[in-house]
């Protein structure tokens, strides 16, 4: 049933910087500007410049710089975790953070009905709670994950509910060097989950019922609010010109023939892993699109990275696409037959929506808890590895045998299927109950200033 909303209300979108948390933000501010929200976007220019490229600026939507404080060594170009350098990783969190000021600046300025935030920043919340403007959080990992995440926060000593969502040891190592290397300025103890207590009434999370539907719960009764999640939020490709080379040659290829190998556009592999892929896939014998990607600012030589020959031998069957592939159009082609992918939850998300396997290969953050959802959810498979961390070409034959070749395949890429059509069968009422949700909190407060 279609939400109705009669007054119009202004909200006010502020992500964290990385494309991850972004393009969701994005997706979530068009679907509610159709429920008669005027949405303003707040971003930094280089981010803002890579949403003009997908999304024609409509009336309801406008978009707001975020002025970063300047730092010799982290020029405007630098403003996204997309482009900057895993060394500079920290100094542009310290700049984020100093963006104080601006945001204050901006909020102040607009006077939105509400804000709806993201985790790095708790400050966003409390500038707007000064001004009497209600905040929501807006979670873009998955239900499993934060659940998991925030369970080990707030219960130490007790095992996570759910066995299937874990960590391995070096997993549990990286993430804890992960998160000391973003070095906050903040004394709170809670900040990581300080956003939970910031949000007014609900918490939004990007996913379904029929997938995380027991983690949404459990989130819920850790937090002590209403979870609510807004649907799988999919990013359509709108770069005709450069899509339709790679979906010419996929056209010509058998149904269900070819994988799609991408990391993400944060995730760079050394040159030991892209070799022990291209071993798995030229021993494999299978079609594939592989999107290889280097850090802003590099060059990478795809021939020199790649076991010799590889490229010659695999020419009739493999695409290698460096930089950007329009992976929504990718996944839904009849002719791909499996997602080898880092696990980011809005790959995993976007795998599940068009009914496509995953083979799991995740590197960092919540990246193994997503891939061990996958496996739970019965539409993937995980790539073994050793207690390193460490994969060879072998592994990755075996998960993609499984998947393509083997009978299990069937199974996985019918469980598959089956989640697609949840998604899509709860994707408009989830939006509607979330709309429904924000306009009675702005009414709320509407009310109280009256």
């Amino acid at each position: 049933m279609e939400a109705k909303i009669e007054s119009r209300f202004s909200i006010l979108m502020f992500p964290w910087i990385a494309h991850g948390h972004v393009f969701p933000f994005l997706e979530l501010a068009k679907k509610l500007s159709n429920k008669n929200f005027h949405m303003y976007f707040c971003s930094t220019a280089i981010n803002l410049d890579s949403i003009k490229t997908s999304f024609q600026e409509r009336s309801s939507i406008k978009l707001v710089e975020l002025q970063l404080p300047s730092f010799p060594d982290l020029p405007p170009y630098f403003h996204t975790t997309k482009n900057v350098p895993p060394n500079l990783m920290p100094r542009l969190f310290q700049a984020f953070q100093m963006s104080v000021s601006s945001f204050t600046d901006i909020i102040s300025n607009l006077k939105p009905d509400l804000l709806i935030f993201d985790g790095f920043q708790p400050w966003a919340a409390e500038a707007a709670s000064s001004m009497n403007i209600p905040a929501v959080h807006f979670v873009t990992t998955g239900a499993a994950t934060y659940s998991f995440a925030y369970h080990g926060f707030i219960c130490k000593d007790s095992t996570f509910p759910y066995p299937a969502v874990y960590l391995k040891d070096y997993e549990r190592k990286a993430l804890q060097a992960e998160s000391c290397q973003l070095e906050r300025n903040e004394d709170d103890k809670d900040y990581s989950f300080g956003p939970l207590k910031l949000s007014n009434d609900i918490v939004l999370i990007k996913t379904c019922r029929g997938i995380e539907g027991k983690y949404v719960d459990y989130l819920s009764v850790l937090c002590k609010k209403k979870v609510v999640p807004v649907g799988p939020l999919i990013t359509q490709s709108y770069n005709e010109e450069n899509d339709s080379e790679i979906v010419d040659w996929l056209s010509r290829k058998p149904k269900l023939s070819t994988l799609f190998i991408s990391f993400g556009s944060e995730n760079y592999l050394s040159k030991d892993q892209m070799e022990e892929i291209a071993k798995g896939l030229e021993f494999s014998n299978v079609n594939f699109i592989w999107v290889v990607r280097c850090p802003a600012g590099e060059t990478i030589n795809v021939n020199e990275v790649m076991p010799k020959g590889f490229l010659d031998r695999t020419n009739d069957r493999g695409l290698i696409v460096q930089g950007w592939a329009p992976q929504a159009k990718i996944l839904a082609h009849k002719s791909v037959s499996a997602f080898v992918s880092h696990c980011g939850m809005s790959s995993v998300t976007e795998s599940f929506y068009f009914g496509v396997p995953v083979i799991a290969v995740p590197f960092k953050s919540d990246q193994p808890l997503n891939a061990r959802l996958v496996v739970e959810a019965g539409a993937g498979v995980e790539v073994a590895r050793d207690e390193d961390g460490k994969f060879t070409g072998d592994d990755i034959v075996k998960a993609i045998h499984k998947v393509i070749v083997e009978p299990s395949g069937g199974k996985l890429r019918l469980r598959a299927m089956e989640l697609s059509e949840k998604m899509k069968n709860e994707e408009e009422d989830a939006m509607n109950e979330a709309a429904e949700q924000l306009l009675q909190i702005c009414m709320k407060y509407k009310q109280r200033k009256l």
